[in-house]
Parts: C-alpha cells; sequence; structure tokens
C-alpha cells in the first residue's frame, strides 16, 4: 500500500515494541516526492489498511540500509 503511493520511492516495514499494543508498525521511507509529510503517508494508509496496520511512526531516508545484493537490512532498521 505504501509502496503504491506516488511520493514514496522506497520504503521498509518493522514491528517495534510498544507499552500498549505489543508491537506497533514502523516505516522507513526513501522519498520520491519532496513534499511529502509523515501525516500525508498515514492518512494514505488509513484508506486501505485496517487500524492495526497503519504505521504509528515514519522516518524519512535518504536510503535503505541494504546488503551486498540488495535486500534491506531490516535488523539495522529496527536498531534506528
Amino acid at each position: 500500500v505504501v509502496a503504491k503511493h506516488s511520493g514514496v520511492f522506497e520504503v521498509a516495514a518493522v514491528g517495534i515494541e510498544d507499552s500498549h499494543s505489543g508491537e506497533v508498525v514502523k516505516l522507513f521511507v526513501v522519498k520520491k516526492d519532496k513534499n511529502l509529510t509523515e501525516s500525508r503517508l498515514i492518512e494514505h494508509c488509513r484508506e486501505s489498511l485496517t487500524a492495526y496496520k497503519v504505521p504509528k511512526q515514519v522516518v524519512f531516508l535518504d536510503e535503505l540500509p541494504k546488503t551486498n545484493v540488495g535486500k534491506v537490512l531490516r535488523r539495522a532498521l529496527k536498531d534506528q
């Protein structure tokens, strides 16, 4: 859903601990559109996803960390 947004170049999602619900979604996004905001992206997700799948945090990065073969290093993202 997030990757289909016209302002998103690349995205990765990780689960982070939450005291209320156990775990919530955190997104790491590389923007295609420099005007893209966290609130616009979350609103886009609310239109298509059930409430527990909507990200609670969005972090914008210049690039996602990747392995030599191009896979996203989710463990490195989770530590951020």
